[in-house]
């Protein structure tokens, strides 16, 4: 059972944060690929998605690539694991080194998962204490609410907490008009911010991840969010919580479970956000840590059954654990 203490704010405001920021110019030439020097394989054959909702954009050969088959003394001998999803990346968060991808820089809808963006802009918007008074249009959405009430009054960190927990649209509208007016003002600081972190090909134009056209990123451009979202103390403290009382003004309390299932599952994992529409399909970035190392998988266009073995697979392989391990 957690809830989470606020930080304060000059604790979690971050620096906009590149993949390889924190390494030395020797490393980086030696351990990290850059886009146009990951080796190109054999393509894979990938249904394109169907729905009408997603972003036009010009079709792009179908790969998946691995960097070696071993990295800083790891041994990657069973290769590349197949996967179900539709794009894929693994990253190693302290090196910025990736591991594995699979159509990383394809755009395509990523649903939920970009509430990290939103956790990211609204931290450095202001103090975490100030409070946000629910409206009539933040309860306006679906389909996951966390069912608040005009009029009700909650802090920040509550409903990011909440958000980054159990993924609460109307807590994402709520932060998103509180700290910038409207949803399209909040849009317009998450495209800011994700300039910032070089995410090149992606545009954002809700806070809770929606579908709607013109909205998409990659997983590339992800993998950069989740690395600055993961360096964050506080939305890293949320992010593992497995389940939260979430208080309320004059009602019972909201025992609200994790929406990632690799936190129950696996011991190693230690987040971080689930994604899912009908235009996304299942998507998940998950974090983590073995033996002093944390690696980041983003997973999207995968489906309800395989997103799951998916995620998991990549992390056993980038953290050379073996499948019978716990």
């Amino acid at each position: 059972m957690a809830r989470v203490k606020p930080f304060l704010l000059s604790a979690i405001l971050i620096t906009p944060i590149f993949l390889n920021s924190c390494i030395p110019p020797a490393a980086v030439a030696q351990n990290t690929l850059t886009p146009n020097q990951i080796p190109q394989q054999a393509p894979i054959k990938v249904i394109s998605p169907t729905s009408t909702n997603q972003p036009q954009v010009a079709q792009q050969p179908a790969t998946q690539v691995a960097v070696k088959k071993s990295y800083k003394g790891l041994n990657f001998t069973a290769g590349v694991p197949h996967l179900t999803a539709k794009a894929a990346i693994v990253i190693d968060v302290n090196t910025g080194q990736i591991l594995t991808s699979k159509n990383a820089d394809t755009q395509r809808a990523v649903a939920s998962t970009q509430k990290l963006l939103t956790a990211l802009v609204t931290l450095e918007a202001g103090s975490i204490e100030d409070p946000v008074i629910v409206q009539l249009t933040d309860t306006q959405v679906e389909p996951i609410k966390l069912y608040l009430r005009v009029g009700e009054t909650y802090s920040r960190a509550d409903l990011l907490t909440a958000l980054l927990v159990r993924s609460g649209n109307d807590a994402a509208r709520s932060l998103a008009r509180d700290v910038a007016g409207s949803n399209v003002g909040f849009a317009a600081r998450m495209n800011h911010k994700a300039a910032q972190l070089g995410m090149t090909r992606s545009h954002f134009k809700n806070p809770s991840g929606l579908t709607v056209e013109g909205q998409y990123s990659t997983a590339r451009d992800m993998a950069k969010l989740a690395v600055a979202a993961y360096r964050n103390p506080f939305i890293r403290q949320c992010v593992q919580i497995k389940k939260l009382e979430f208080k309320r003004p004059q009602r019972n309390s909201l025992w609200l479970s994790n929406t990632n299932q690799l936190l129950k599952r696996l011991p190693f994992v230690n987040g971080m956000k689930t994604g899912t529409t009908k235009a996304s399909g299942k998507c998940l970035i998950s974090s983590a840590s073995h033996q002093g190392r944390t690696v980041i998988a983003v997973v999207l266009g995968s489906t309800p059954a395989e997103v799951w073995k998916d995620s998991e697979k990549l992390l056993r392989w980038s953290l050379d654990l073996p499948e019978t391990s716990p």
